[in-house]
């Protein structure tokens, strides 16, 4: 599995790419890859501080995605700024990161952290406690996500 993430300047940039280059490209990817699962999320907030897609000082990311109840979603968010950002901002090796929302309330939490140890540090340190603080199962319809170890050679 490869999960391959882009970052937009705007969405008129996104736009104008699916317009005029999507296709092209496509045709040329054909039986190169199956079951391509395509996710847009605009971006709400920093996690730390000020995200750059930069991943060069990353060995490793944490995406979360969270399909929340629709009464709860603001809520959900209220949680991650106030419960769930700060406790990561707090971990050692964890370098930045960022919350975006996709339509039908649909969240997306990208972590970017220093190495696997230091992600285990906090996920087992912190979780459950924080978890219940911010009543994300009440909050959460489902979750899904992975740990991706990045690839050096395919960073652009």
């Amino acid at each position: 599995m490869a999960h391959i993430f882009s970052f937009w300047e705007s969405r008129s940039f996104y736009d104008s790419f699916m317009a005029r280059s999507h296709d092209r490209l496509a045709a040329a990817q054909s039986g190169t890859f199956k079951d391509a699962q395509v996710r847009l999320f605009d971006y709400r907030f920093d996690v730390k501080t000020g995200f750059e897609p930069r991943f060069t000082d990353a060995d490793l990311l944490r995406v979360a995605l969270c399909r929340v109840h629709e009464e709860r979603a603001e809520h959900f968010t209220l949680m991650q700024e106030k419960v769930w950002n700060p406790a990561m901002a707090g971990s050692p090796g964890m370098i930045r990161g960022l919350f975006g929302e996709a339509p039908g309330h649909e969240f997306m939490v990208l972590s970017m952290w220093h190495s696997a140890a230091e992600h285990g540090k906090y996920r087992t340190e912190r979780v459950e406690r924080l978890a219940l603080r911010a009543q994300t199962e009440a909050d959460v319809a489902s979750l899904t996500g992975d740990i991706v170890a990045l690839e050096p050679t395919w960073i652009v």
